[in-house]
């Protein structure tokens, strides 16, 4: 699997978040906004730095995960270039090791570790990097930092470790074909709105309630020939879902004689939330696309 993502064959779109502090995002950004369109313009992932006066910013990362990659090599040389430079005006003649600081969902933190560590480690040995998990969660988040220091290749490399970890967890099995959907059951799904409050209204750079909310469970019903609008080919849209929400989603296998399908979402009240709303979104843009008769054709 890791042979395919590194060679993008595995063209799943990841979302890939940094925290980074106010020096490294005017770096990242450069003069006139030029540094940060030409790693947009040369990787093909999009890169968005969230807005706001706090210390520490989020940047997100997110395409294919060959765009990814190359997003985040020109990352690391610019801020292995940020430290040749500031070396040239100090006395210092060791390099320090570039280092970034990646956002990480808690619930994802235990396969990155892996059992007694086992993960983590084959991961420092293989790459040549540092991978420390940060123990508590950020502030008014569920979620924790994971900082990466090395050479640029080995973060790269490293990264490219993380995004398996990432995927496994994700995968589905096979492929699911979207059959030409039942456009009432459609618009009835989509109609099942959740009150939602859009992240980003407690603080700019961590979205979420309180610093450690419990989580808790929620069920919904899918008519089984719509199961595919939220899989998607290959499982793409459902891995999205899991990743924009943060939340666990389970899809239950097929029942015989069942015409329904049980899908379950565990995280926190405000992740279950999003979940729930990203999925009627999907139901409400495939059923725009099974409405517009130059789309009959697209999945």
């Amino acid at each position: 699997m890791e042979s395919k993502v590194s060679e993008g064959g595995l063209n799943v779109t990841l979302t890939i978040r940094l925290l980074m502090h106010g020096k490294e995002v005017g770096s990242i950004i450069g003069k006139k906004g030029e540094t940060v369109k030409k790693m947009r313009e040369e990787s093909g992932a999009r890169i968005n730095i969230s807005e706001g006066n706090c210390p520490e910013r989020i940047v997100t990362i997110t395409g294919p995960t060959d765009a990814i990659f190359k997003a985040f090599a020109m990352i690391a040389y610019k801020f292995e270039e940020d430290i040749i430079n500031s070396m040239s005006n100090s006395p210092a003649t060791s390099k320090p090791p570039v280092t970034l600081r990646l956002v990480v969902p808690a619930s994802q933190c235990g396969s990155l570790i892996g059992k007694g560590g086992s993960k983590i480690k084959e991961i420092r040995e293989s790459t040549g990097a540092q991978v420390q998990v940060a123990g508590d969660m950020l502030p008014n988040s569920t979620e924790r930092a994971v900082t990466i220091s090395g050479t640029p290749d080995a973060i790269i490399q490293c990264v490219k470790q993380i995004c398996v970890v990432m995927l496994e967890a994700y995968t589905i099995q096979g492929q699911y074909a979207i059959p030409h959907p039942d456009l009432t059951k459609l618009h009835q799904l989509a109609m099942q709105q959740t009150p939602f409050t859009p992240l980003g209204q407690t603080t700019p750079a961590f979205p979420g309630l309180d610093a450690n909310p419990p989580a808790s469970t929620h069920e919904l019903t899918i008519p089984n020939d719509l199961i595919g609008c939220i899989i998607g080919r290959q499982g793409t849209k459902i891995n999205e879902i899991r990743q924009m929400s943060g939340a666990q989603i389970k899809i239950a296998n097929a029942m015989e004689g069942s015409t329904e399908r049980q899908i379950t979402i565990t995280g926190t009240p405000a992740n279950i939330s999003l979940a729930q709303y990203l999925i009627n979104a999907r139901f409400r843009d495939v059923a725009a696309m099974w409405n517009e008769p130059s789309s009959m054709s697209t999945s």
